[in-house]
């Protein structure tokens, strides 16, 4: 029987692939189009994904550093230098080659590297307009979510429950529940989207 971490392997693996997929059919336009990461084109958000292909410890510490110890401020500046050293195709094919790469964020296992993949293809899926990850591998993601992740983002859920109408993933435990789809769920928990501007459907 596959285990919970091998199949979050799988589904990781999954959705690097997919969204090779779509990176290797945008048009320049489209890669210079912006993201849901404030002051991010799609190409900062691909660049954002590979950094972990791209730098070793030594390199992540000496430009924490750099940034006074701000994660946010380092990897804004390691996406920018990174666009500007590789062309679309180059970032592309490193994210190509490393489908398979063992990474995982600090502290977050394989549900964490999951997470970063699928929610920053959000980043740049949504504003194309174009398919987000399966509503059962958003699923997975929002099985893990906590309060802390939450205030992280700058989340209030205000008392209200959060239920997909595509898949079993439920977040938050107020009385009031509030019905979407998964992809909207998971906009909303991680800031991308306020959640009084997704169409929802209250029981």
């Amino acid at each position: 029987m596959e285990t919970h971490s091998a199949h979050l392997t799988k589904e990781t693996r999954a959705e690097r692939e997919r969204l090779a997929g779509i990176l290797g059919g945008l048009t320049p336009e489209q890669w210079d189009a912006a993201s849901l990461c404030d002051g991010w084109r799609v190409r900062e958000v691909v660049a954002h994904m590979t950094m972990a292909y791209r730098t070793r410890a030594i390199g992540v510490l000496a430009g924490l550093v750099r940034a006074r110890f701000s994660f946010n401020r380092y990897a804004d500046r390691d996406a920018r230098s990174a666009t500007r050293a590789m062309s679309d195709a180059e970032l592309l094919g490193l994210l190509r080659r490393n489908i398979e790469h063992p990474w995982q964020p600090p502290g977050g296992g394989q549900a964490g590297a999951l997470s970063h993949d699928v929610i920053h293809g959000l980043d740049f899926t949504e504003p194309l307009g174009l398919p987000p990850a399966p509503p059962e591998r958003l699923a997975l993601i929002l099985a893990s979510t906590r309060p802390r992740q939450l205030k992280y983002f700058g989340v209030d859920l205000g008392g209200r429950k959060l239920a997909a109408t595509d898949s079993d993933a439920v977040v938050g435990d107020g009385s009031t529940v509030v019905a979407m789809t998964s992809k909207d769920i998971l906009l909303v928990v991680t800031g991308r989207r306020p959640l009084n501007d997704v169409p929802q459907t209250s029981r």
